[in-house]
């Protein structure tokens, strides 16, 4: 499959059964945390890849935090080399301008290494450690593993 095979459309109404079921079946539940607060990607704003023939080959949701902040909360792609994760990036990034956003932030795990060189490369700048942060989330959240999986492919 070639770059060009697939498009980034925004998530649906239609769209999300599928993707509450997407992140119980990638993220473990359909609920997510994040610095210590539960949240529900499906009923977020985001946008999921497609290819030509409707296959859903990524997704990326976001939520604003404030006026000017707007939080990438999910991210992923399912095809690696093609693109798909920085595509999708970029569509959170102009949604988020266009509401008059200045910052995008992300929230991963120290150990997920793969997903901190991809945010690095597409211009995301490490800012914060918070050191056990995911014990507390995962009193909240106990699918979350001990070690970050590495299924993220950009």
């Amino acid at each position: 499959m070639e770059k060009s095979a697939f498009h980034i459309q925004a998530i649906t109404d239609e769209d999300r059964p599928w993707v509450r079921e997407f992140m119980i079946e990638h993220w473990g539940a359909e609920m997510s945390v994040v610095r210590g607060e539960p949240f529900w990607p499906h009923e977020l704003p985001g946008f999921v890849a497609e290819t030509t023939d409707g296959e859903h080959i990524g997704l990326a949701t976001y939520r604003l935090l404030d006026d000017a902040t707007g939080e990438l909360t999910t991210l992923d792609s399912l095809r690696s080399s093609l693109g798909v994760g920085a595509a999708l990036v970029q569509a959170v990034v102009d949604a988020v301008r266009a509401q008059s956003c200045q910052r995008l932030v992300v929230v991963t795990t120290n150990d997920n290494l793969h997903a901190l060189r991809f945010y690095q490369r597409h211009g995301f700048v490490l800012a914060a450690l918070r050191v056990n942060a995911l014990a507390a989330s995962r009193k909240i959240k106990p699918q979350i593993p001990l070690l970050s999986s590495m299924a993220f492919a950009a």
